[in-house]
């Protein structure tokens, strides 16, 4: 007895050491910074603009995370935008606004979520997808050696898809121009294919073909939302928000028709 006793003695002398060198090894090891995506997301944010297109502008945050201890202090760490245009198709201060040359993570605290601003001011994001690709870099407070957690990217456009429901109540010819419009007028982003739901989908199809047939006077009954119909020289007018002036839609004059219609972005009537 006296033998085992004296081995179990030696073991647990041997097995706390271990732990004290392992938290020791723990403790002293620098502290990290990374990018806690979800796991949905991964290393990728996806955005639209597309159901709030008065908005021309936005802010998506990205969330870093401490590895480490947290400290009495404040600590500074750094995301750049990767420039290589394979990797970057966002163009800054037309797609985004420029990130800081640091950003601080407040002390004690172990996350913070660093703002990166992007504009809806480029007509072409309503047909194409631009990406933003960003980089954590290690500062003398944190460094950033969790590789697999240090790189992430932003995709985002003003795109609007096809519903399955479109079809149903507006018939077979889509239109991103047309569904931004039956948004606008409705406040509506989808519907249902219910029969049971017929009244209330016809309804808010008939408020957007009243305002197809009298956008002034849809913009006169709404005048506090910020739309405006701008006249223009050649006598066809501009429909777009204030807040967003450079995502404008074309209203112009069918003398065959004999009356005005708005145009989609393939350059045909919205009826």
């Amino acid at each position: 007895m006296k033998g085992n006793t004296f081995i179990f003695t030696i073991l647990m002398g041997l097995f706390l050491n271990a732990c004290q060198k392992a938290d020791l090894k723990v403790y002293n090891s620098p502290a990290n910074v990374y990018f806690d995506f979800s796991g949905t997301q991964r290393d990728s944010l996806l955005y639209t603009f597309a159901f709030e297109p008065s908005r021309g502008a936005d802010t998506v945050y990205l969330p870093v995370r401490l590895s480490g201890i947290r400290e009495p202090k404040d600590r500074r760490f750094i995301i750049k935008i990767d420039p290589n245009p394979d990797s970057t198709t966002a163009v800054a201060y037309k797609h985004y606004k420029p990130l800081d040359s640091f950003y601080i993570l407040k002390a004690n605290t172990g996350l913070t979520q660093v703002p990166l601003i992007i504009y809806n001011s480029d007509s072409s994001l309503q047909y194409k997808s631009v990406k933003i690709k960003f980089i954590l870099y290690p500062t003398t407070d944190l460094d950033t050696s969790l590789n697999s957690l240090i790189r992430g990217q932003l995709v985002f456009s003003s795109k609007l898809e096809r519903p399955d429901w479109w079809g149903m109540w507006l018939g077979d010819y889509f239109s991103q121009t047309k569904f931004q419009l039956f948004i606008i007028t409705t406040g509506q982003i989808s519907m249902s294919t219910s029969g049971l739901d017929a009244p209330k989908n016809l309804y808010f199809v008939s408020e957007l073909t009243a305002f197809l047939n009298n956008p002034n006077n849809w913009v006169k009954k709404n005048a506090g939302r910020g739309y405006v119909l701008e006249q223009q020289p050649d006598g066809a007018y501009y429909f777009y928000n204030k807040d967003n002036p450079n995502k404008k839609i074309l209203y112009q004059y069918d003398a065959q028709a004999g009356k005005y219609f708005f145009i989609d972005e393939n350059g045909l009537e919205i009826n």
